[in-house]
């Protein structure tokens, strides 16, 4: 009996595996008579980031445009997720910027990007990111399935094209502190076209609470240096879910973009002087370091873009934090929180004093290209003079903005030290750089004009710092050597470099002197305030002719001329040359340079370049200069403005 059934079984197995034979066979047949569907490639827009889409392996098609800098591009040749697709499509040289097909494969997360110039699109560097991808052409691998639909990981994608199908995965719930786990049993009931080729889909994003911070997490946070995954996790809010897979990062109470590098179009140095006098009161002072907040995160902090510190005023001012402590929005937001009031009087003059003397120095984050401004906030009126100070910060190249709320009514203005304080302060009183807010309660309402004229650096009259802070003295040999017709194309490289300056009583000033045997003061500092004025005056110079004594021109130019420059202004003098010197020039030149007069030595034709080494401040090869002819003198002129700019750049501030 035990036989019998036992063949019985044999024989349904075997009839079993010939029904199922043939119908894979036919199956099989049936799969061949249908007509597969044409594969439609989906389109993207150019600010969709690689990040942005789930699927592992895709091709898509990218629009025209995509080489505008506006869509960010990380790395080179394998660019960070948080990269446009389409912008590192043109980057990597696959697409120009007509636009077309190309194949989008993900890959491993790197250590870090480094950002390059390549086919008119500038890519940036980051130091670390989780995921990365790689640009090639739209050729399809054999036996890969590519996706005619994208899936987002939102479920309302704003990058998605107008129209166009998209496949999103749901997000977790916000109640509670834990992400719903992804599954390995849902992964395995996902369709072959979800999955593609790839083994683990990217894991579910987190949402996180009410609290999270929307900015990044600062670099060497601990979740961005564990293992990719984590222990398996059951989560309390589905029960009996299976066991899945959530990343570390993703677990952040943080968001998972790319800590900013700060917006490049905004590149200043901010300093906010903070009024934390007893008269403002705890409710004014904490509306101003809301304010303060605001300003943080609208600019957009990095080290590409804006810094910004802050110095809280009082009886003496103290720098709350400098411009290289905090590099994102979100850490200066939370350090501004943590700021508490110091009482005392209202030293405004005093808090400006501090931040030309200390504030924008190299130690505390001074960038040295980038213009240098400061932010004063007072309510009322200063319990002390700011016009002084003022004025020394801006011949320091310190861009002044004033913010006055609640100014000083007209029966209150007998107790006002200085009237109209806020326009001595400023360098220009157009109102450009001026305030007058009626009531704390409106001050929010000056952040976005006040961050347009902040960042509008080509309008910031006292922004370049190395152009606007100096009294520069022309010394111009006027020797028989000269001649008449190379007199005036010395004239016309005076007129060039003087060209280059700001020109105004308080920004940069020009004298002239002109020498021979003797010498003469063609016109001083205070002479002329404007730069059609010191045009015309260098135009109008007469040529002098006689013999050549630079050692005595030195020596009166520095009695005449340099005596008379303002404290704190640099003091430059360019002398140009066009023969040995008939006296001795050491003893002259060692006194400009001891007097700390920077001076510039130009040699034309005959001209002794030892000579030219001894007059010009240390190191030479910065500040001498030698053409062979004197038509190729206006050759120099871009070479001495940038050395002048970039000694200037290297010194700490006065």
């Amino acid at each position: 009996m035990g036989i019998v059934v036992l063949t019985m079984k044999a024989s349904v197995i075997e009839m079993f595996l010939v029904l199922l034979v043939t119908g894979i066979h036919s199956n099989k047949e049936m799969t061949k008579k249908i007509k597969r569907p044409k594969f439609t490639v989906p389109q993207i827009n150019c600010d969709v980031k690689a990040g942005k889409i789930i699927n592992p392996e895709f091709i898509v098609k990218c629009p025209a445009g995509c080489q505008d800098p506006k869509y960010h591009v990380y790395g080179t040749g394998v660019y960070a997720s948080y990269s446009s697709v389409c912008g590192a499509a043109v980057h990597s040289g696959v697409l120009d910027n007509s636009g077309g097909k190309i194949l989008v494969r993900k890959v491993a997360g790197q250590s870090g990007y480094k950002g390059s110039f390549s086919n008119g699109v500038q890519s940036l560097s980051l130091p670390r990111w989780r995921e990365s991808f790689i640009v090639s052409e739209s050729k399809p691998q054999k036996g890969v399935t590519y996706p005619s639909t994208l899936t987002y990981s939102s479920s309302k994608s704003p990058d998605a094209k107008a129209g166009e199908t998209t496949k999103a995965y749901p997000r977790p719930s916000a109640s509670g502190t834990t992400a719903q786990p992804v599954t390995l049993m849902q992964v395995l009931a996902m369709p072959a076209a979800e999955v593609n080729h790839a083994t683990l889909p990217k894991p579910f994003p987190f949402v996180a609470s009410a609290t999270s911070s929307p900015r990044p997490q600062p670099l060497g946070h601990r979740s961005w240096e564990m293992d990719l995954w984590t222990t398996p996790h059951t989560s309390s809010n589905s029960p009996g879910a299976k066991p899945g897979f959530i990343p570390k990062e993703e677990l952040s109470t943080q968001s998972s973009e790319p800590v900013s590098l700060g917006d490049p179009n905004c590149k200043v140095d901010l300093s906010f002087l903070i009024d934390g006098s007893s008269g403002i009161g705890k409710r004014r002072f904490q509306i101003q370091k809301q304010f303060l907040a605001d300003i943080a995160q609208t600019l957009d902090i990095g080290p590409a873009g804006p810094l910004m510190g802050v110095v809280q005023y009082g009886d003496n001012p103290a720098t709350q934090f400098n411009l290289k402590t905090h590099m994102n929005s979100q850490d200066l937001k939370t350090a501004i929180e943590k700021i508490t009031q110091r009482g005392g009087l209202s030293n405004v003059g005093r808090a400006i004093s501090f931040v030309t003397k200390t504030f924008f120095s190299k130690a505390n984050g001074n960038r040295g290209g980038a213009p240098n401004v400061a932010i004063v906030l007072v309510d009322g009126w200063p319990t002390d003079k700011v016009e002084e100070a003022s004025r020394l910060a801006r011949e320091s190249g310190i861009n002044i903005f004033f913010i006055t709320v609640e100014a000083a009514a007209e029966n209150e203005k007998q107790h006002v030290m200085e009237p109209s304080f806020a326009n001595k302060a400023v360098c220009r009183t157009n109102g450009f750089y001026s305030f007058n807010v009626p009531s704390w309660l409106g001050l929010s309402k000056t952040m976005q004009p006040l961050v347009k004229r902040v960042c509008d650096t080509d309008r910031l009259a006292c922004s370049k710092t190395c152009l606007n802070s100096a009294d520069i003295g022309f010394v111009i040999d006027g020797s028989s050597s000269v001649g008449t017709g190379n007199f005036r194309t010395v004239l016309q490289f005076v007129a060039n470099l003087s060209k280059e300056f700001e020109i105004s009583d308080t920004d940069t000033r020009i004298g002239a002197v002109q020498y021979t045997y003797e010498q003469r003061l063609e016109f001083g500092f205070d002479k002329y305030s404007t730069k059609p004025d010191i045009l015309n005056a260098i135009k109008r110079v007469g040529y002098w002719s006689g013999g050549t004594s630079t050692g005595a021109a030195i020596h009166y130019a520095l009695e005449q001329l340099f005596k008379k420059s303002k404290p704190n202004k640099r003091k430059l003098m360019i002398l140009i040359t066009d023969g040995r010197s008939y006296d001795d020039v050491r003893i002259p030149a060692m006194a400009a340079h001891q007097k700390g007069v920077i001076t510039y030595a130009i040699g034309v034709a005959w001209a002794a370049q030892d000579e030219l080494e001894i007059i010009a401040t240390h190191p030479a090869r910065d500040h001498s200069f030698f053409v062979d002819e004197f038509d190729n003198l206006y050759k120099s002129v871009p070479k001495i403005i940038q050395n002048i700019c970039t000694e200037f750049n290297a010194q700490p501030r006065n």
